[in-house]
């Protein structure tokens, strides 16, 4: 009864819904009852060693024998750049001072690192449904190494040019990420939000442009939503901000709370927390040193400078400097499971299409 397939029928599941795989804020159970309900779950790994990873799909493989996707950064690993880290953590230094930390001498990539030949190892090991990247595509020969596996291949782009990149360098579908959606932006082959485009623009003229199957990304809170983006050409859609309001999110209560007063909030797009643009509920942070910054350190050399501040303003009962992902359509999340959310919008969307068909 759906008016499109093909994402179905490429990941063998039920429901074209795609939890989107939010770093931090989704795990293993969230992952696990989206899947057991009919839509693919998503891990975010970017940030695990390849120890972690290996024993995360163990566990995932203990929990469900039902499609998962993997997901991982395929990022350029940040230059040192020792002059603009320095000039950045002397703009910071006034909150430092005021929250009586010591500021880090020494910015590091952390644990966020870029696909790479030991996570091959262990995805070849356990091979997962679908493997999706961000920032682009690792090298060539992973992403052959991937597929050889038997795993499908996705990721995002912000672009009609980055769709059609993916596709001729071996996605089996793209993820049309509008700039609606929170997270961080998947673009790559730009650097300037001027080439960002809104969802119901982007999806069709990616739809348009390639010849594999268009995952709608960004602003999707909904049942309407998720007819409204297959209606402009997508087989599927990818939903993060819902599933943040779900029993199964790792959020914490300061986060927690800021999403349900998100109705009434203000979200950006901004840099200055990690380096790259990514939409964030509005604070102290973004105001006084954002949205956007041309002093931000280099992906993911930001979560470094910032990581201190945020600890301590968290533990203080404010979110002055945190990294609180929201899309712009948190109004209409509601609370609920992450099975039932998953069923209830399959269900919802089914008979929306149907009145259409009438």
């Amino acid at each position: 009864m759906w008016p499109d397939n093909r994402i179905r029928n490429l990941f063998g599941i039920d429901i074209p819904i795609v939890q989107a795989p939010m770093a931090g804020s989704s795990g293993l159970d969230m992952a696990v009852a989206v899947s057991e309900a009919g839509g693919l779950g998503s891990l975010a790994c970017a940030a695990l060693d390849p120890a972690g990873l290996q024993s995360l799909l163990g566990a995932a493989r203990n929990r469900t024998d039902k499609p998962l996707n993997v997901n991982f950064f395929a990022h350029c690993p940040p230059e040192d750049d020792p002059v603009r880290e320095a000039a950045w953590m002397e703009t910071l230094r006034p909150y430092y001072a005021e929250l009586d930390l010591k500021a880090p001498t020494d910015l590091s990539a952390g644990s966020v690192q870029p696909f790479d030949e030991a996570r091959c190892a262990v995805v070849e090991a356990v091979p997962p449904c679908v493997v999706s990247f961000h920032f682009g595509l690792p090298s060539p020969d992973l992403v052959k190494r991937v597929k050889a596996a038997g795993c499908k291949v996705i990721s995002s782009a912000t672009t009609v040019k980055e769709a059609c990149w993916l596709v001729a360098n071996g996605c089996d579908a793209v993820i049309a990420q509008g700039f609606e959606a929170g997270g961080h932006r998947g673009m790559f082959l730009s650097d300037t939000l001027g080439s960002q485009m809104g969802t119901v623009s982007l999806v069709p003229q990616v739809a348009d442009a390639v010849d594999v199957p268009v995952i709608a990304a960004g602003g999707i809170g909904d049942a309407r939503g998720i007819v409204a983006a297959m209606a402009l050409g997508a087989s599927a859609a990818q939903i993060g901000t819902a599933y943040l309001f779900t029993e199964e999110a790792l959020v914490s209560p300061l986060y927690r709370q800021a999403l349900e007063g998100a109705a009434t909030g203000e979200t950006v797009v901004s840099n200055v927390f990690s380096g790259r643009p990514t939409r964030v509920l509005a604070n102290r942070l973004t105001a006084e040193r954002g949205p956007m910054s041309k002093d931000a350190p280099s992906f993911p050399k930001g979560f470094a400078a910032i990581g201190p501040l945020k600890a301590a303003s968290e533990d203080a009962g404010n979110r002055d400097f945190s990294a609180q992902y929201c899309g712009q359509s948190a109004a209409l999340a509601r609370r609920a499971t992450a099975f039932s959310l998953t069923r209830d919008l399959a269900t919802e969307a089914l008979k929306r299409v149907a009145m259409l068909r009438q």
